[in-house]
């Protein structure tokens, strides 16, 4: 089930869960010796137990099985719901397709041209909103979650969301004609890790973390 985004209320989050839970709690153990391969992940048994350790934004969170919990490595901080939900469908979903190079916007992904209204105002306006006349505070923020400058636009950084789904968020600053724009790109190959919903909720999430990351 992929992530609700037209509705973020708890029942649509616990049921997305609940339903990413079940589809890990199905695996077999060589299934998820398989998807670890697939996604990047590192699997360990302990205690006769096999567990996962993903990393997502820069830092590393660890998947228990029976029951199903998802923990930020070294850390007694609380994993917000919505990314339990992502790291969950990311580790199930992933087809261990490679990466290809070839990028593409948000619009050209299964179905985005129809959210793209509802992705640019929720992933791409609060950006413009912070850096626009800041730009150099992109690059910093972003270096916060282990992500770089890049070559596109007046200002770009990539952001290495999982293993396999690296994400590029662009501005361009505006002038006297033009109003200041953004875009984000991706790698052809995302579809396979992610649903495009999941896409939507994902950047969101990237965006404000990148907003709050800086002070005024």
């Amino acid at each position: 089930m992929p992530l609700p985004i037209q509705r973020k209320d708890e029942y649509g989050y616990d049921l997305a869960y609940k339903l990413a839970g079940e589809r890990l709690a199905g695996l077999t153990a060589a299934d998820i010796e398989a998807q670890c391969q697939r996604c990047d992940a590192r699997c360990e048994t302990a205690d006769s137990q096999q567990k996962i350790t993903l990393p997502y934004l820069g830092r590393d969170y660890l998947i228990t099985l029976s029951p199903i919990a998802i923990s930020l490595k070294g850390s007694g901080e609380n994993v917000p719901l919505r990314d339990k939900i992502l790291i969950l469908h990311y580790f199930t979903q992933a087809r261990g397709t490679p990466l290809t190079g070839k990028l593409l916007a948000y619009r050209e992904l299964p179905e985005g041209a129809n959210y793209l209204s509802t992705f640019a105002l929720r992933a791409i306006k609060p950006l413009l909103t912070r850096f626009s006349k800041e730009p150099e505070r992109l690059v910093e923020a972003a270096a916060k979650v282990g992500g770089h400058q890049a070559a596109f636009g007046d200002v770009a950084v990539t952001i290495q969301a999982f293993p396999r789904v690296p994400i590029t968020f662009v501005l361009w600053l505006g002038d006297d004609e033009f109003p200041p724009d953004g875009n984000i790109l991706f790698d052809s190959s995302v579809p396979d890790y992610l649903s495009t919903e999941d896409i939507n909720v994902l950047c969101e999430a990237i965006a404000w973390k990148l907003v709050r990351s800086v002070k005024d």
